[in-house]
């Protein structure tokens, strides 16, 4: 694929994607994390195994950069659905 068809697809994948989440009530955010926690972690596979490859110096660095960024999805999402479970969770009495 040539760089304007990436372009393209990126630009439009962003476009659809701000439009989905601004749609969606704040009651299914968690659901919603959880979800794109799984995806974020596909997305550090692919870059990981985009590392072993051999490609240029910038690709290299792109996905490195996806990688770091992928991460701080996951672990940024899992933290807030810890906080947030932990508010259904049982209280625990203090002694």
């Amino acid at each position: 694929m040539d760089a304007a068809t990436l372009l393209f697809v990126f630009v439009l994948a962003a476009f659809v994607g701000l439009e989905i989440i601004t749609k969606v009530p704040p009651t299914l955010h968690t659901p919603l994390m959880s979800g794109s926690n799984a995806i974020s972690g596909i997305a550090i596979v692919g870059a990981i195994l985009a590392l072993q490859g051999e490609y240029s110096t910038t690709a290299q660095v792109l996905g490195f950069v996806a990688v770091i960024f992928a991460m701080v999805n996951v672990v940024g999402g899992f933290m807030v659905t810890d906080r947030m479970l932990s508010m259904f969770g049982s209280k625990k009495k203090k002694v």
